[in-house]
């Protein structure tokens, strides 16, 4: 009953949410398109801090470096240590309200609080939280950029959020080292080195990188529930990191198993590059370029990448 309960607020919230976006919009209408995308951009950003100020967590990370995979392995870590619904999803505060043990965890990609506060080179709003960064390769985060824009995206998140237009005849390569905000290899560069600058002004901060992850996904989860103060036994952590695998992650995106939670839904079930579970393969940026193109791309990373990421 809570579960349902939860769905239907969360539901209701979104609903919400969305009211609010086209009423600014409809009462900004006659506005130049640069001004609406701005004030919608103040009105999310509003919007994110508000849940940030609740939080007791933060994980955030820029767009596709691995923040659904650990969210269905932490919502399994949940569920079997607390006997939560089945194929509940974590959201914001939903599993805390059926257990005040867990934590209220925000999820962001931090996208547009700076455009509330107007300050995009600070993150002081996050500076009294525990926060843990969730970093991958950006070489591989501006690959599945460019197939989450070219076939995920919804319209109005392509210029809300400065990608190309769909209508461009664009390859991987000139997306990954053009200039677009939304995902191109210097959108992700700047975006790490925002918060590798930022770090020590955090209360708590705990790195999470992808790569580390994958090769030693047990001792990794230990370090992060460690970090988050939460309590979990080897064997629940294990039985976690089993449902968050590769085969089964796709499995549940076929079936729709999150449909409920709004996540992890291809857009065309006959294309697996419309699939939010992709791939998953380290270093798999390679598998798209030339020599000399990806030769390009790791001295573009290597010149501008703060080395706190290892990634050179």
């Amino acid at each position: 009953m809570k579960y349902a309960l939860q769905q239907l607020r969360h539901a209701a919230n979104t609903l919400r949410k969305k009211a609010a976006r086209r009423l600014l919009n409809w009462r900004n209408r006659n506005r130049p398109q640069a001004e609406l995308i701005a004030e919608e951009r103040r009105l999310r950003g509003r919007e994110q801090l508000a849940r940030l100020r609740e939080a007791d967590i933060v994980i955030v990370s820029f767009g596709k470096s691995g923040r659904t995979w650990l969210r269905v392995m932490l919502s399994q870590l949940f569920r079997i240590r607390h006997d939560l619904p089945e194929n509940a999803l974590l959201g914001f505060d939903n599993f805390h309200s059926m257990n005040a043990a867990v934590p209220k965890i925000f999820f962001t990609h931090d996208n547009y609080i700076k455009d509330y506060t107007g300050e995009p080179g600070s993150k002081a709003p996050f500076y009294d939280k525990p926060v843990v960064l969730m970093a991958r390769d950006p070489r591989d985060v501006a690959v599945s950029q460019f197939f989450q824009w070219r076939f995920r995206l919804k319209p109005n998140k392509v210029v809300l959020n400065n990608y190309p237009s769909r209508d461009d005849d664009i390859s991987v390569y000139d997306f990954v080292t053009g200039d677009n905000d939304g995902g191109s290899l210097r959108a992700v560069v700047d975006y790490l080195n925002t918060w590798a600058a930022e770090r020590e002004h955090i209360q708590r901060f705990h790195l999470l990188r992808y790569e580390d992850l994958r090769v030693d996904p047990q001792g990794e989860l230990a370090k992060l529930v460690a970090f988050m103060g939460v309590e979990a036994t080897p064997e629940e952590q294990a039985s976690a990191i089993e449902h968050a695998s590769f085969e089964n992650m796709k499995k549940m995106e076929s079936s729709d198993t999150f449909r409920f939670a709004g996540r992890m839904r291809a857009r065309d079930k006959d294309n697996p590059d419309s699939y939010k579970v992709r791939r998953a393969k380290v270093g798999g940026y390679r598998d798209y370029f030339s020599d000399e193109e990806a030769e390009a791309i790791d001295r573009q990373l290597a010149e501008s990448l703060d080395p706190l990421y290892g990634y050179h």
